[in-house]
């Protein structure tokens, strides 16, 4: 990827000084966005200034509007000047969009905020971040075998495979870590959980990176894009970090909202980079880890990596715009915000998928009452995918239950004949029979 255009540097251009030209430019430029777009330099070089204006005036203009409301954050670059933001459009809209829906109950569908079912789209989303976020570091393997591997619950065979299952037991864990205010040891013990087994200096995990481990984020070129602070910096940074992921406004002019404030974290442990390896991993944990802190329970059932991955660019554009022009975190906070709320889009979009297909099951089934909430689950995937092959473990892991719930599930379904048993092994594995949509109509 190309690096953006440096904006020019407005403090050191003498003819903005005197005060006719300044009126001028302060009268042509009416805020901070342009066709209520926050534009980088990057791309307000490239489009029409207004009357009378040059770019390097324009630009001057809106960095004269953004300047004055600026908030900044502890977080400071590697010659210790603070990172900023302001709250541009349409990013309060956006975070009245989380509060809303995120944190309230609002228009939720009935499948996450029923007990009986919500089990199965908590693992569905957590499978989806544990792959998407380790294809972003690189995981090479299929959707489809990740999520056998994990259903099914044979070990890894590869190191992408073995990325992935960290991810999902990371992510599983985050929610029993959520009240628990944030700390060195807790960052380093999610760095080791998330990197268990994959690094090459295995001794690497659960610790930062040494003044002679040299990191830098480079492309397959060897183009740098940034170089994180020093090594003796880390503990300091790491002990700020963690008072401000901890921390709660008393001042209502220093009140940061917790989605920026998990946004900011997000970007101060990639900034940082404390480790040799798996940094992304671990600031998108920290992510989740703060929004379900701060109560934005649907956050457990959406994958913010599934929409980067499929926009790395965007990602890796808007940690360069921040860090390109006088550390303005408010491109990232767009980003993410932007990708939030495609997140919570497809969340609503695949329940409704499901509802729609539940219907048609419960269709087939002639209104009969006598297969629970995980058999209906199981029997709706089965007309979809004719050849799969359950077993109890697979079961068991799709709906979070016990063993012995998803034995007497599956042998029900077996003695019924919906699904027909074979034993490979030790284990019984169970698939749908060649005539499941007939023998639904005379289920009992």
């Amino acid at each position: 990827m190309k690096k953006p255009a440096t904006p020019p540097d407005t403090t050191g251009i003498e003819k903005f000084r005197d005060f006719s030209t300044i009126s001028k430019i302060l009268g042509a430029v009416q805020g901070i966005t342009v066709n209520n777009r926050y534009l980088h330099w990057h791309k307000l070089r490239l489009a029409k200034p207004p009357e009378g204006l040059n770019h390097d005036e324009w630009w001057f203009g809106i960095k004269l509007h953004r300047r004055s409301q600026y908030k900044s954050v502890p977080l400071t670059d590697v010659q210790g000047r603070h990172f900023r933001y302001l709250l541009a459009p349409p990013i309060p809209l956006r975070l009245h969009e989380i509060d809303l829906g995120a944190g309230g109950l609002i228009q939720m569908p009935n499948q996450i905020t029923n007990p009986e079912t919500r089990d199965r789209y908590y693992v569905g989303s957590l499978i989806e971040e544990a792959i998407r976020s380790s294809q972003l570091e690189g995981a090479v393997t299929t959707r489809k075998i990740a999520k056998e591997m994990i259903r099914t619950g044979r070990p890894p065979r590869d190191k992408s495979e073995k990325m992935i299952l960290n991810n999902y037991l990371t992510m599983k864990h985050i929610s029993s870590i959520k009240n628990e205010p944030l700390t060195k040891e807790l960052v380093f013990d999610l760095h080791r959980r998330v990197t268990r087994d994959t690094l090459d200096d295995p001794t690497s995990a659960g610790r930062f990176r040494t003044e002679e481990e040299r990191v830098v984020v480079d492309d397959v070129y060897g183009e740098i894009y940034h170089r994180p602070p020093d090594a003796r910096q880390l503990g300091e940074r790491m002990r700020r970090m963690c008072d401000f992921a901890n921390g709660s406004a008393t001042n209502p002019s220093e009140f940061v909202h917790p989605a920026i404030r998990s946004i900011v974290l997000h970007f101060w442990l990639s900034y940082d980079h404390p480790f040799v390896d798996g940094n992304g991993r671990t600031a998108r944990a920290l992510f989740y880890w703060s929004m379900l802190r701060n109560h934005y329970w649907l956050c457990e059932f959406i994958s913010i990596s599934h929409i980067i991955l499929n926009q790395q660019m965007k990602y890796q554009r808007a940690f360069l715009y921040t860090e390109n022009d006088e550390n303005d975190l408010t491109y990232f906070i767009l980003y993410h915000l932007e990708v939030m709320r495609k997140a919570v889009k497809q969340l609503h979009d695949y329940l409704s998928q499901k509802s729609e297909e539940l219907r048609e099951v419960e269709s087939e089934l002639r209104g009969t009452l006598v297969l629970n909430h995980r058999q209906r689950d199981l029997i709706s995937h089965a007309l979809r995918h004719p050849g799969q092959i359950y077993t109890v473990k697979s079961h068991q892991t799709s709906h979070n239950v016990v063993y012995e719930t998803a034995r007497r599930d599956l042998i029900d379904l077996a003695k019924r004949g919906l699904i027909e048993p074979r034993k490979v092994g030790k284990q019984w594995r169970y698939r749908p029979t060649s005539d499941l949509h007939e023998k639904l109509s005379r289920v009992e």
